[in-house]
């Protein structure tokens, strides 16, 4: 092989290198979806949601909710994912609040 195509390829080799580390944090998401339900009776949907951070739910909070993704979740009865009265939902599986206790809203994604 010549200098100049090991030059090429390795350059080719170095800009691929640097093309993946670059994108592999950007965008990431839970392939699925989370389907939840309000105390009105609103059904919601979030399709592949980002892997990264806090996320909301409904303002008025969610009763029920399914855990269709490839991953985890924790749900938590406050607005930014804190407190101890969280739950843990696995992949493919459901749960709904006991009587009396206070709705879900928010949630983060286990990766």
């Amino acid at each position: 092989m010549s200098v100049r195509r090991r030059l090429t390829t390795a350059t080719g080799a170095v800009l691929l290198t640097f093309a993946v580390a670059g994108c592999s944090g950007l965008g990431r998401t839970a392939v699925g979806t989370l389907q939840y339900e309000t105390p009105r009776d609103v059904k919601l949907q979030v399709t592949s949601p980002l892997v990264r951070g806090c996320h909301r739910l409904a303002p008025s909070g969610v009763w029920r909710i399914e855990n269709n993704t490839l991953v985890d979740i924790v749900i938590y009865p406050t607005r930014d994912c804190r407190g101890e009265q969280s739950i843990y939902i696995p992949t493919n599986s459901s749960d709904q609040i006991a009587p009396g206790a206070l709705p879900w809203r928010s949630y983060r994604i286990i990766h």
